[in-house]
């Protein structure tokens, strides 16, 4: 008996049908309303953020008809030719809510994402659980959040917030390594009618989570300025990593790979320790191209964090900002470079310290935001890290702030620099004659001890070396080099012991 193509011609249409229903999401008028400038739908998003033609979607059928793909694209395709696996909430359906087939879909992506060793990216713009609806599969399914809290530190993971995200969906954002908001977005763990009913208060959606509050309390790290940017920033910010701990970060030509003076320098970079200067400046020089990448700019900004490449190779940055606060720690600051450091760690980024602080923030604002909590986080980022670490202290490093910037000596730095001339102690001299009450001969040996506290710490190898600032790049390319065997050899998950504080 002979079968032919008409034999599967009402199956095919029957799964054409269904599937035509699922890419249709909210419908026609739902998608008109959403996309408005600089506003992408769901798919639209998926479509924009992977290599064209690279996506395939998994679950589409899941949930039932009442509410398309569950209101949930997801699925696996690839950024810059490597695998990872994303979804992204559809709020034209049910306000981009979570049915139980979503949540297994949520499981799916991060039990491929942990399988596969691949990223995994996740969209958001939904309204948390939704009640069950007729037709919804039986609860009792695999936890989604506990699987992604189980990646953490094995492959990257990151979210973009765009749109209101609340409730169950929103909690994704912590649990990333890096979370992105658009201007319109905000994020909550109850939107404002849930406020409103459980609390009497009134509030707007930007109010309780848009980017001021988000970004301001240190939930989101990056704002960008419409969907296009964001979704092309996480490209951007992936290309800086191996697509797990299992691997090393990529090489790149960057077309900026080799030694070269910085003759300049010493014009962005005061010799007077006190005066001001944006250390954006130094980091432009030091890498290639003078392109980096900044993570979480407009919060603890007196620590510049950044990702970027020398030599071609993926680094971290953990820079001091003298033009904030003369670049003393506070406690966001402090929190900041904890988060990114262990990051860097899990993913085997050599990490660059360019040190140039008084220390960490002193005073009863300090004290009550938490400054030695946070700064014995940072701390304990820094010294469990076992990762690749460069330090160059640039002017000064006092006190407790000279240790979290990876500065103490036999600190397990690959290799560790100074300028000539830098200042360094427990305090300034004149914060040192102040605690003591030094008579002014006093006051004038603590002012030599400390011009001369440069190469005193040289003398017994609390440095590598002191260098001139022309050649602070050419010292880093170096060190990368030293390290670049242990960097070649077999990777894998960092094991870190230990409790943060």
């Amino acid at each position: 008996m002979t079968h032919g193509p008409s034999d599967w011609n009402e199956t095919l249409a029957d799964l054409e049908r269904r599937s035509t229903a699922a890419r249709a999401m909210g419908g026609d008028h739902r998608l008109v309303r959403h996309n408005t400038p600089g506003r992408l739908d769901a798919r639209a998003r998926v479509s924009r953020l992977l290599d064209a033609g690279s996506f395939t979607e998994i679950g589409m059928l899941a949930g039932n008809t009442a509410a398309p793909a569950d209101a949930l694209v997801a699925g696996v395709g690839r950024i810059n030719g490597r695998p990872v696996a994303v979804g992204a909430e559809d709020f034209t359906t049910l306000g981009g809510s979570i049915g139980p087939a979503a949540s297994r879909k949520r499981w799916r992506l991060a039990d491929i994402a942990g399988r596969e060793r691949i990223p995994l990216v996740m969209l958001l713009e939904g309204a948390g659980h939704r009640p069950p609806m007729p037709g919804d599969p039986g609860s009792g399914g695999p936890g989604d959040l506990q699987a992604q809290a189980r990646l953490s530190g094995l492959v990257p993971l990151v979210c973009g917030v765009m749109g209101p995200s609340a409730g169950h969906g929103a909690i994704t954002a912590p649990l990333c390594d890096i979370s992105f908001m658009t201007p319109d977005a905000a994020i909550f763990t109850a939107g404002p009618p849930v406020v409103e009913a459980a609390l009497g208060e009134r509030i707007t959606k930007a109010n309780l989570g848009g980017p001021d509050v988000a970004v301001g309390s240190g939930l989101v790290h990056n704002v960008a300025a419409d969907d296009p940017s964001l979704l092309d920033d996480i490209r951007s910010y992936l290309s800086f990593f191996g697509s797990s701990a299992w691997e090393s970060p990529p090489w790149m030509q960057t077309g900026d790979t080799e030694p070269r003076r910085l003759d300049d320098l010493t014009e962005i970079v005061p010799r007077d320790g006190s005066a001001p200067y944006d250390m954006h400046q130094v980091v432009s020089r030091v890498v290639d191209g003078g392109m980096f990448f900044r993570v979480q700019p407009d919060f603890g900004s007196s620590i510049i964090c950044a990702l970027a490449r020398v030599g071609g190779n993926a680094v971290g940055v953990v820079a001091s900002q003298p033009s904030v606060m003369a670049g003393s720690i506070d406690a966001d600051a402090a929190d900041k470079a904890s988060h990114f450091i262990s990051v860097c760690d899990s993913f085997h980024l050599p990490l660059v310290f360019l040190a140039d602080t008084p220390g960490v923030l002193a005073g009863s604002t300090a004290e009550r935001s938490g400054i030695l909590r946070a700064g014995a986080r940072m701390f304990a980022s820094e010294a469990r890290a076992t990762t690749v670490k460069i330090h160059v202290t640039l002017r000064k490093a006092f006190g407790f702030g000279s240790s979290v910037m990876a500065m103490n000596p036999y600190d397990e730095q690959t290799m560790s620099f100074a300028f000539p001339g830098v200042t360094l102690g427990a305090m300034g001299s004149q914060g040192a004659g102040n605690a003591t009450g030094a008579d002014e001969p006093t006051r004038v040996e603590l002012r030599r001890a400390e011009v001369e506290s440069s190469y005193r710490s040289a003398s017994g190898l609390s440095y590598d070396q002191l260098i001139e600032p022309a050649e602070l790049r050419n010292t880093i390319l170096a060190s990368l080099e030293v390290s670049s065997r242990r960097r070649m050899l077999p990777t894998g998950p960092v094991d870190r012991p230990g409790i943060s504080p």
